[in-house]
């Protein structure tokens, strides 16, 4: 699946976040979101990603967002890192890589000289009726909701 481009319709994804609480994007018409997806829960650059957003989730919240983060693993390591970090938006588990595949970030990396498939850390901004209206595909953790912001 390739990554959908702004102006697309987003993809229709539905979960049970780290708390058990079922998080869609049907339910959150009407709110602009910002997805996320990052390879692995308490590793350094998903940390700086994860702890940046929090620390400006006050702004982000002001300018009508709602926060999702997305990656393969399970709910009881959500838990861990959101407790860990006092993360204040949920994190979904998609450990089957459905939400993964449907928005095309699953695909080769490099690391250390190794090829490898995994998650192409990759935020959507989607608009409230479901449109995506920016794609951030170089994302700097340090200061990512500045990428977001502006």
């Amino acid at each position: 699946m390739s990554i959908p481009k702004i102006g697309d319709q987003a993809p229709q994804f539905a979960g049970i976040d780290q708390s058990g609480n079922e998080i869609s994007l049907e339910k959150m018409k009407g709110n602009k979101v910002v997805l996320y997806f990052y390879p692995k829960d308490d590793t350094p650059g998903c940390t700086a990603e994860a702890c940046d957003l929090r620390d400006n989730y006050d702004r982000l919240l002001a300018k009508g967002y709602k926060v999702v983060g997305v990656s393969p693993d399970n709910e009881k390591s959500h838990l861990k890192f959101v407790d860990k970090y006092k993360l204040p938006f949920p994190l979904l588990p998609d450990p089957e890589k459905e939400i993964i595949k449907a928005f095309g970030v699953w695909g080769p990396k490099k690391f250390m000289g190794k090829s490898y498939e995994g998650v192409l850390r990759t935020t959507f901004i989607i608009s409230e009726d479901g449109i995506i209206e920016d794609v951030i595909t170089k994302v700097d953790t340090k200061n990512h909701s500045s990428q977001i912001i502006g």
